[in-house]
């Protein structure tokens, strides 16, 4: 039987990222489905992008860091933060392949039982209306959709798909009734964490070290 893998925020933690795959015993017909930002903060956003965009077992939904660093290769912004700054620098020799190829991932995978998204979706709004923002950045239901004081939007979901998510890291898994969110803080020191649709089951591995201060939020 094959198995739909779906991971976390893998940041570059491309070490992990292998460890974790042969943690769950990655076969030749199993797929592997990110919840986006690859890239930003790791050390190894290159290899990240090239097995991502070479091997066609491995699918993504596009990030905000992702996001960000498309977005100033087009030219649509001209700031980023130091952390995204450091990646183009890394990526620069091919940048015009790895923006053709972050350009090409969707907001949203469908399942079928389960979605993939990278940061959330609204309660009560179809999942074809859901908005690019919420898709990418959404944590509460307040004013502001980045805040991460409010009330947590997978706490209030209860749609008809169960929702796989990233975004938002926590130590561990950010399970509710109708959304599992996968982001565990890799590239901060945690892990990098693993949900297999077909039965259910969540895999984890150490990040080997921090490479980015750790988050001063987790709970």
């Amino acid at each position: 039987m094959s198995n739909t893998i779906v991971i976390g925020d893998i940041h570059g933690c491309y070490e992990e990222l292998l460890l974790l795959l042969e943690t769950v015993g990655l076969g030749p017909d199993d797929r592997v489905v990110a919840v986006g930002d690859l890239i930003v903060k790791g050390r190894r956003n290159r290899e990240v992008l090239n097995l991502f965009s070479t091997d066609a077992r491995f699918s993504s939904v596009i990030g905000n860091h992702d996001l960000a660093i498309l977005k100033f290769w087009q030219g649509q912004t001209s700031s980023l933060k130091d952390s995204q700054k450091i990646t183009c620098a890394e990526l620069e020799t091919d940048k015009e392949r790895y923006a053709n190829y972050l350009g090409s991932l969707p907001l949203m995978i469908d399942l079928g039982s389960h979605a993939v998204v990278h940061a959330g979706v609204r309660p009560g709004i179809p999942l074809d209306e859901q908005t690019a923002e919420d898709l990418t950045e959404l944590r509460t239901l307040g004013v502001d959709r980045t805040s991460r004081s409010g009330t947590p939007w997978y706490e209030a979901y209860d749609g008809e798909k169960v929702i796989l998510f990233g975004h938002w890291p926590s130590p561990k898994p950010r399970v509710s009734k109708r959304a599992i969110g996968l982001d565990t803080g890799c590239v901060y020191g945690y892990s990098l964490s693993a949900y297999i649709v077909e039965t259910g089951e969540l895999f984890q591995v150490p990040a080997k070290e921090a490479y980015d201060p750790p988050r001063r939020d987790f709970p």
